[in-house]
This record gives C-alpha cells, sequence and structure tokens, in this order.
C-alpha cells in the first residue's frame, strides 16, 4: 500500500512543477513583451518631438544637426495614461542661430531640458495638439575664438581665471609695446549677453605721460554688447558664465508649447 502511495503523487508533483514553470515563463514573455511597447511607444513620441524642434530651429532661421530627444522616466506607458512626464531632453548639436546684426551664433551643443511636461496621447502619436513645459532650461557654450573674432580685437586673449574672464594682449601704445591684462565685467541686458573690461593694466608700464588714458581707450574697444541667437522654443538668455572652454550661456522660458512647430 505504501508503494502504491508514492506512485500516485510523484506525476503530480512533476505536472505542479510543471506549471509552476509554463506560468513563469509566460510571465516573462508578457513581461518583455511589455518593455518592447513601452520602449516603442517611447521612441515613437521622441520622434514626433524631434520633428517639431527641428521645424522650430528653421523657423527661427537657425540650424542643427538632427535633434536627439530623450523622454526620461521609466516605464513610458505609465507616464502616457498620466498625461505628464517628470522630464524631456532635447539636443540640438551644432546649432548656429542668427543675432540680427548679421553675426551667427555657434554652439557645439545646446542641451535642453524640458520639466513638469503635460501632454495627452493624441498629441504625442500625432504631432497635433499641446505638449506643454512647466519650464525649459538650456545650455550652450560659446567657444573663445569665436568670441575674440566678435570683439574683433587681434592679438586678444581670453581665458577663464577664478571663476572670472580675463583678456590679455601685447599692444603698441605711444611707440610702446605693452602686455595689457584685465578682468571683464559679464551680465545680460536687453535680452543679450554684455562683455566690458576693466581696470586694465600694464605689467611694463612705462612712466609716460597720457599712456594709462591710450590703455583706457584700447580697453573701451574690448566691449561687447551681443545679442541673443534665434532660438526655439521661445528660449531667452537668463545667465552667463566663464567656462575652460568658453562662456557658458543659460537660457530658460516658461509654459512652452513643445509641440508648436514654427514658433
Amino acid at each position: 500500500m505504501t508503494e502504491e502511495h508514492r506512485t500516485d503523487q510523484r506525476p503530480r508533483r512533476r505536472r505542479g512543477r510543471g506549471l509552476l514553470i509554463f506560468v513563469g515563463v509566460l510571465l516573462l514573455l508578457l513581461l518583455a513583451g511589455l518593455v518592447v511597447v513601452d520602449r516603442y511607444g517611447a521612441s515613437y513620441a521622441e520622434g514626433v518631438i524631434g520633428d517639431k524642434v527641428a521645424e522650430q530651429v528653421r523657423a527661427r532661421k537657425a540650424s542643427s544637426d538632427t535633434p536627439e530627444v530623450d523622454i526620461k522616466g521609466v516605464p513610458f506607458l505609465t507616464q502616457v495614461v498620466r498625461g505628464e512626464y517628470q522630464e524631456i531632453q532635447i539636443q540640438l548639436p551644432n546649432f548656429a542661430g542668427p543675432t540680427g546684426t548679421g553675426d551667427q551664433i555657434h554652439m557645439d551643443l545646446l542641451d535642453i531640458h524640458a520639466k513638469d511636461v503635460r501632454a495627452p496621447l493624441d498629441a504625442l502619436r500625432s504631432g497635433q495638439g499641446d505638449v506643454v513645459a512647466g519650464t525649459l532650461t538650456g545650455t550652450g557654450t560659446i567657444d573663445y575664438p569665436q568670441l575674440i573674432d566678435l570683439i574683433g580685437q587681434k592679438g586678444l586673449k581670453l581665458a577663464e581665471k577664478d571663476g572670472n574672464l580675463v583678456g590679455s594682449a601685447t599692444v603698441a601704445v605711444l611707440g610702446q609695446q605693452l602686455d595689457l591684462a584685465g578682468t571683464a565685467k559679464l551680465s545680460v541686458a536687453d535680452g543679450g549677453i554684455r562683455v566690458r573690461f576693466a581696470n586694465v593694466k600694464a605689467t611694463n608700464l612705462p612712466d609716460l605721460p597720457g599712456i594709462q588714458s591710450a590703455i583706457d581707450a584700447y580697453a573701451g574697444r574690448l566691449g561687447l554688447d551681443l545679442p541673443a541667437p534665434e532660438l526655439p522654443l521661445q528660449l531667452k538668455v537668463r545667465s552667463v558664465s566663464p567656462e575652460k572652454d568658453g562662456l557658458r550661456v543659460t537660457f530658460g522660458a516658461n509654459e512652452v508649447n513643445i509641440n508648436a512647430g514654427g514658433l
């Protein structure tokens, strides 16, 4: 009787294990399918947003390489259900925009972060409707060689030192070769970038009448009022600071419809 009992139980245990394995495999397949659908949906929406941003760049008579869009947050589908997205990153490589004065401002990368984004599913699917970012923040760098060209003074060198923009040059003043150096004040004025050099001094200043006045006049020629380039997404200059490779410019905007092509 004991042997008959064991014979009856073994097949049942094998069937139970087989059912558990089947259910486990099925769950894994369903999970993998959801991941694929989630990533496909995010990729499709990123492409739609990228197309709209490219339209805005062209409408500003600016240019860039193909926009790179990344909808942050996983899973994507749960954000779709809520109609709210924590962050969308938009990168515009090789961006160049006109300033309205005939100059072109080039930035290797205009990096934009849209936060607190609100959008219905249909707006992301079709490209029609509102995709509104509560806040937009962008950053880009204007390199020093470009800035020197815009200032237009030959022999000028620019660099960051102790958090300040410093300039130096060797110039002829009243028949004397002088090594000049000074610190610039950076500010945002009338929506653009203002550069003003002050306290420009010569390390080898000779004792000659009028020499400092001549140096001050040269310092005045180093000033620059640079209008902001034409930017997409209603971005405006918020701040500027010197970095190792150039001036780092921060842009910002609020309540912007990312989906408004040509805005």
